[in-house]
């Protein structure tokens, strides 16, 4: 008998374990993004680290992402409202104009467009549209010589494509360009592209092209770059429809990613800041590790991932997160600094603070928001 309950106890407790409560999520992702409001209550001010630099940049841009995905499973008018401040504040413009073809400033385009869906003023989308015609009217397809870039940039276009459907050749335009963009950094950019078919991950930029290795003799595989490169796949995916051209390749690359990815967990939840050497600079991460959970809660949600092998990983990467990570006052640990390789931003420990706090949460909400809606 003792027996018996002692395998009904530990039954229990592996199902604990291994079910997520939809109240506990929310009230999560509420308590980090709560905190940052109340740390940022002013959505134009400067963000000063080493210079001073405006409000519309990458970092704050993947926040706002994280907060419209945050709005999309909780559609709190307060929430809305402070990110309708934030592209008034900017008067829905570039930090580099309508010109340039920096991905880290076009970034922002993607919450002013998903706020123009929600009201259709001109104003919110005329300058990323016309900065977006630019680049597809520009026979340039090396615009994304680093990985990131392809998170910053391809929802863009892939929101543009959907939101002129009723106009095919202008639609096709921004789908193409799109391709070409990717397919570049893909194939050719650092002379033979930044992916890997033999691993299924991507080199950061044309710097860690092998022959560079990290000190195990590994190719250095950044975390969170490859983080970039799930989240633009996914997003893309979420966005155009089953038709669109190029929907293929993404979709396999996707999946690719998604194979290398998950032996590649480590116990305790987290990926490490260096996906193939553990001992450079290892120990929990969250950008990377929400990243990558947002990616497989996707698949798994859209029915492209088996649900068997990777939801227990989902599983084990939100607990990790929310339990290591996230403090009582809703300030998010173990998230590295800006940089592009594992040992930047270090060290990484549940107390210290990254240069910049916005995109972690960004990262994190964006997670929690497809771990939220798997059943």
């Amino acid at each position: 008998m003792r027996y018996l309950l002692l395998l009904l106890v530990c039954s229990l407790q592996s199902h604990a374990q291994s079910t997520l409560n939809k109240t506990d999520i929310l009230r999560s992702m509420a308590r980090a993004n709560d905190y940052f409001m109340a740390k940022w209550p002013d959505t134009g001010k400067e963000i000063v680290t080493n210079k001073t630099r405006p409000s519309h940049i990458w970092t704050r841009a993947v926040y706002y992402e994280g907060l419209m995905a945050l709005y999309g499973i909780d559609p709190q008018a307060r929430y809305r409202d402070y990110a309708v401040d934030w592209g008034q504040q900017h008067q829905w413009g570039l930090r580099s104009g309508v010109q340039t073809k920096n991905a880290d400033d076009q970034c922002c385009g993607q919450t002013y467009l998903d706020l123009y869906q929600l009201n259709r003023q001109p104003e919110r989308i005329r300058a990323i549209k016309t900065c977006i015609d630019n680049r597809v009217a520009s026979p340039d397809n090396s615009d994304w010589t680093w990985i990131d870039a392809l998170q910053m940039a391809m929802p863009v276009y892939a929101k543009l494509g959907v939101l002129y459907a009723d106009q095919p050749a202008v639609a096709n335009g921004y789908y193409e360009k799109l391709f070409q963009l990717y397919n570049h950094s893909k194939t050719v950019e650092g002379g033979k592209g930044l992916f890997n078919p033999a691993d299924g991950l991507w080199w950061r930029d044309k710097d860690f092209v092998a022959p560079y290795q990290e000190p195990n003799g590994q190719d250095c595989y950044w975390s969170r770059g490859n983080g970039w490169v799930v989240a633009a796949l996914v997003r893309v995916l979420d966005i155009i429809p089953k038709t669109a051209p190029h929907r293929a390749e993404y979709e396999q690359m996707y999946q690719t990613m998604m194979a290398a990815l998950a032996p590649l967990q480590r116990p305790d939840g987290f990926w490490n800041v260096s996906l193939h050497d553990s001992t450079h600079f290892g120990g929990k991460e969250t950008t990377g590790t929400a990243l990558f959970a947002y990616g497989m809660a996707w698949g798994v949600n859209k029915g492209l991932l088996d649900k068997k092998t990777y939801r227990p990983r989902i599983v084990r990467a939100w607990q990790a997160m929310v339990t290591d990570a996230l403090h009582p006052d809703g300030f998010l640990g173990y998230v590295q600094g800006t940089g592009k390789e594992p040992k930047d931003g270090q060290p990484v420990t549940y107390d210290s603070k990254p240069d910049f706090e916005d995109y972690g949460l960004g990262c994190f909400l964006l997670a929690g928001s497809e771990v939220y809606r798997m059943k």
